[in-house]
């Protein structure tokens, strides 16, 4: 299975976002059962792949290792296959092709660095986090039929909140070793950029009504999370506690950004 936690989130809270806005919107909800296996099994389907073909150190060595590896694959590709074909049945949701490309596309340009640029580990993330969060407009195009400016809104809400996540996991990592609030702004003055551009960002978007104001109250706990981290001073690095805090941000934005979208 998957190893990256946070990456099960990024595709997840996503998907939920876009399903619950779409449902509350007079969406119908036949089509989520096949998405949601679509989704998860393709997410899936790519540990296993690298595990058989090689480019992982967690890889498949013995020759009942392999056998059990290819099983799994074609296990997971005939259910991806299969949930495909329940969407796509009489002409239906072909809009899904288009964001399926642009996910691709994301995870093609994320390999690309990876192998380029192998320290480059922080904005592969990133990279991949465009493809993952696709499923927000997915999942709202599959209950609406409609891909509008709500659709667009989710996937980029969606991603900028994954974008900050991302960066403040990668921040705490790094500056694990702070003795000081000086070195924790030394380390971290790259994310407090960021943060100020997420809400510059945020704010021409709803000043040019293209986001609602209500839906970018659900930015706000991660925002005062990230200024008040230099404000505490060092602490030290608890990875799973911090793993949970996040998760349970995602959660609260997911919640936030759905009773926003309602209200516009």
């Amino acid at each position: 299975m998957p190893r990256e936690h946070g990456a099960w989130g990024i595709l997840l809270v996503p998907l939920i976002t876009g399903a619950s806005v779409g449902l509350f919107a007079g969406g119908a909800a036949a089509g989520l059962v096949p998405f949601l296996l679509v989704a998860m099994s393709l997410f899936w389907l790519r540990t296993p792949v690298e595990s058989w073909v090689g480019t992982v150190p967690i890889r498949a060595r013995t020759r009942e290792e392999v056998q059990f590896v290819r099983g799994t694959v074609l296990l997971l590709a005939i259910v991806a296959g299969g949930a495909l074909i329940c969407l796509f049945w009489g002409g239906h949701n072909r809009g899904l092709i288009w964001i399926g490309c642009a996910a691709a596309i994301a995870f093609l340009i994320q390999a690309a660095v990876k192998w380029i640029w192998r320290g480059a580990r922080t904005a592969a993330q990133m990279i991949g986090a465009a493809g993952l969060t696709s499923t927000a407009p997915a999942a709202y195009y599959v209950v609406t039929g409609r891909l509008d400016s709500a659709a667009w809104s989710l996937w980029a809400a969606n991603l900028m909140f994954a974008l900050n996540q991302i960066h403040f996991v990668q921040l705490r990592i790094h500056a694990a070793r702070a003795a000081s609030r000086r070195q924790n702004l030394a380390s971290g003055w790259g994310f407090l950029a960021g943060q100020a551009v997420l809400m510059a960002v945020i704010g021409a978007a709803c000043a040019a009504s293209v986001f609602p104001w209500y839906a970018a109250a659900a930015f706000l706990p991660v925002l005062i999370r990230g200024f008040a981290w230099f404000a505490a001073g060092p602490e030290p690095l608890a990875i799973h506690a911090l793993g949970k805090s996040e998760l349970l941000y995602a959660c609260v934005f997911g919640v936030l950004v759905v009773i926003g979208m309602l209200m516009r």
